[in-house]
C-alpha cells in the first residue's frame, strides 16, 4: 500500500506541473487540430490526442505538453492495473477501478465528463471551449485522481490480512503470519503431541510420567517406598514377627 501511495503522490506532482501549463496545452491542441483539419469535433479520446501529437505536431513545445498529458494518463493506467493485484477487492473498490479503467481506455469518449469543485480546470476555459471542445480532456486526469483517492480511502478500511502487494505476494506476510496463527489453531486445533516414551534409568531425578489418565510421581530416596524396577515391601525392624 505504501508503494501505491508513493506512486500516486508522484503522479499528482506531475499533474500539478501540467495543470500550471493548461493554457499551453489548449493552444497545442488547437494548433494540432487545425493542422489535422479537425476543428469541428471535440477532443474526446486519448487516442485522438496521441494522433495529434504523432502526425500533426510541428513544434517542440506542443510536442512536450501533449506528451506530458499522455504520460500522466499512461502512468494512471498502469497504477490501475497495479491496484487490481493489490487485493481481491470488494464491490466498492472494484467499481471504482472499473470506472478508472474505462476513463483511461484509449478509445473511451470522455467529451461529456466535467471536473467539478474543488477543481477549476473547466473554469479556465472560455464558454465555447468548455462546452464544445476541451471540457472533457482537461477534466479527465483530475477525475481519475479523485477516483484513485477514493479507492485508497476504501481500501484502508479493509482488514489487513486480505491485502496483497503489487507483486502478488502477501503484504507483510512475515508480520501477519504469527498474528493469524491463533486463529488457524482455533479453527483446526492440533492434538497434543505425544513424545516417544523413552525409558530412563532408575538413577534419574524425580520425574512425572503418564500412566493411563493419572499422573504418578516416582518416589525418591527419602520416601517410604523406593522404585527400582518393582515396588519393594516397607522396611520392618528385626525381631519377632507375628
Amino acid at each position: 500500500m505504501n508503494e501505491i501511495k508513493e506512486t500516486l503522490r508522484n503522479i499528482k506532482q506531475n499533474y500539478r506541473l501540467f495543470q500550471q501549463q493548461q493554457f499551453t496545452f489548449i493552444n497545442a491542441l488547437q494548433r494540432t487540430r487545425e493542422n489535422a483539419h479537425d476543428l469541428i469535433r471535440p477532443v474526446a479520446t486519448i487516442r485522438q490526442v496521441q494522433s495529434y501529437m504523432d502526425h500533426h505536431c510541428n513544434n517542440s513545445t506542443d510536442q512536450r505538453i501533449l506528451s506530458m498529458f499522455l504520460n500522466i494518463c499512461n502512468e494512471l493506467s498502469k497504477l490501475c492495473h497495479s491496484l487490481e493485484t493489490l487485493h481481491p477487492g470488494n464491490s466498492v473498490t472494484n467499481e471504482i477501478l472499473e470506472r478508472c479503467k474505462l476513463l483511461l481506455s484509449p478509445s473511451n469518449d470522455f467529451s461529456a465528463i466535467r471536473a467539478k469543485y474543488p477543481h477549476d480546470v473547466v473554469n479556465h476555459l472560455s464558454c465555447d471551449e468548455a462546452k464544445n471542445h476541451y471540457g472533457g480532456v482537461v477534466s479527465l486526469i483530475p477525475i481519475v485522481l479523485d477516483c484513485m483517492k477514493e479507492w485508497v480511502a476504501h481500501t484502508e478500511k479493509l482488514p489487513r490480512h486480505i491485502l496483497y502487494n503489487v507483486s502478488g505476494g502477501s503484504a507483510g506476510s512475515a508480520k501477519t503470519a504469527p498474528q493469524d496463527a491463533p486463529a488457524r489453531a482455533a479453527i483446526s486445533p492440533k492434538p497434543p503431541s505425544v513424545h516417544p516414551g523413552a525409558r530412563t534409568s532408575d538413577s534419574n531425578k524425580d520425574e512425572v510420567q503418564v500412566q493411563g489418565s493419572k499422573r504418578v510421581r516416582k518416589k525418591g530416596p527419602n520416601d517410604i517406598e523406593s522404585y527400582s524396577g518393582k515396588l519393594k515391601s516397607p522396611w520392618k525392624p528385626p525381631g519377632r514377627h507375628a
